[in-house]
């Protein structure tokens, strides 16, 4: 019969945990995510009824990039147009409006009597206190009774009212002047500076803009651009490339960056009466998580970014952690664009795929493609950990149970 010491049978127990541990690796050691070959996997989940496809998976080449370059976004003037509105705007219910009437001889209805000083007549005009376009469309104006101003033009109206009082005044000449023409407005609203010369610019034009960021600005009868109104509004209070232009006219609604805009002259389209335009702060950020030397939330802190200048943001690769083949952008993507690059693609059902890009940074040529890749507003990069270092973590663990059996198998040989 053969007699196991006690060394022995530690040795054997601590083989077994060992073996135990290199078996159960991967659903207990801690990791910051999947492993690329997870990834991979991943994409399709077996079902009853099958595989099901949960998300693609695209690499990333040339060909992919210059795909996404045709990416399709919001365009104002895609969704509105860029129609000039009336050269002449009419007047609406809310404006306030000023008449004042002219006689050719002093002693009439609207003029002074006449003075005996031969150097001075008297007044000849009359100006009729300032009125607010009623609800039925009218204003009030003696001996002419009510008359209708809404959806006409001022010459319009003052040949009415000319009309009304001939052989009642001298000769009346009448000139009506809209001083706060709401109707014809514009609604600014968000990060709008409305500050300093802006300000002063809109109330000059009868629409004072508050001070906390909005109000309405009048629009001009030359026509007014959407960066006119801006400017009108005292600019914006963010920084440029962390600014969206929202515009509602009516049922439709867009949003589009203001870089945009200001890159791309026909953008600035004509806005017209009634339009909504929001100015909405959105810093540009993307997530950096993995193998990477920060993981945390990092802003664009410019225009645009591409995937090198994200990774460098992000701190790089780890050098003893980070697996090169496993660099991955998780991206929910237009139906559209996923049809550009994987027509077949399962998931075309939906108005958003969720996308996984992959790229190998173990090849030379993908430092090219990452310089080329754009980053998108909210984009999750993530690199994996390298296969090694999971063994790593096999192995520190399995010295952290084997160490104590080893010092007690030690203990024990020196009593014997």
């Amino acid at each position: 019969m053969v007699r196991v010491g006690m060394p022995a049978v530690l040795a054997a127990a601590c083989l077994l945990a060992g073996c135990s541990l290199l078996a159960g690796c991967s659903s207990f050691l801690p990791a910051a995510g999947p492993t690329a070959s997870a990834v991979q996997e991943g994409a399709d989940v077996a079902t009853d009824q099958g595989l099901l496809a949960r998300y693609e998976i695209i690499d990333v080449d040339a060909a992919v990039v210059e795909a996404l370059r045709g990416r399709p976004l919001d365009s104002l003037l895609a969704s509105f147009g860029d129609r000039r509105p009336s050269v002449q705007p009419v007047i609406g219910v809310g404006d306030a409006v000023t008449v004042t009437i002219w006689e050719a001889g002093s002693g009439g209805l609207f003029s002074g009597p006449a003075i005996a000083d031969r150097f001075s007549t008297g007044s000849k005009s009359s100006s009729i206190p300032e009125q607010i376009v009623a609800r039925d469309g009218t204003i009030s104006v003696p001996y002419a009774g009510r008359i209708k101003v809404a959806g006409r033009r001022a010459p319009e109206v003052q040949a009415q009212i000319e009309q009304e009082l001939a052989g009642k005044a001298i000769q009346p000449q009448v000139l009506v002047t809209v001083n706060s023409p709401l109707s014809t407005s514009v609604t600014v609203l968000g990060e709008a500076a409305a500050a300093g010369g802006g300000a002063r610019l809109a109330a000059a034009r009868g629409g004072p803009v508050s001070n906390l960021g909005g109000g309405r600005v009048p629009l001009t009868e030359k026509g007014d651009r959407l960066l006119d109104v801006i400017a009108t509004a005292g600019g914006v209070a963010a920084p440029v490339n962390e600014t969206f232009v929202r515009l509602s006219r009516g049922s439709t609604t867009a949003t589009v960056p203001l870089t945009a805009i200001v890159s791309n002259p026909r953008e600035n389209i004509f806005l017209r009466p009634g339009d909504t335009l929001t100015l909405v702060r959105d810093p540009q950020t993307f997530l950096a998580v993995g193998a990477t030397g920060a993981n945390f939330e990092i802003p664009f802190s410019a225009e645009g970014i591409t995937l090198a200048q994200a990774l460098a943001k992000a701190g790089g690769l780890r050098d003893l952690q980070a697996d090169p083949a496993g660099v991955f952008i998780f991206r929910f993507e237009p139906a559209s664009v996923v049809r550009r690059l994987h027509p077949g693609s399962p998931l075309l059902a939906s108005t958003f795929v969720p996308v996984v890009y992959r790229i190998n940074m173990r090849d030379p040529n993908s430092l090219f493609v990452s310089q080329a890749f754009r980053m998108r507003n909210r984009d999750l990069v993530y690199v994996s950990n390298a296969p090694f270092t999971e063994v790593q973590k096999v192995l520190s663990v399995f010295s952290t149970v084997t160490s104590p059996i080893a010092s007690g198998a030690s203990l024990y040989s020196a009593t014997r």
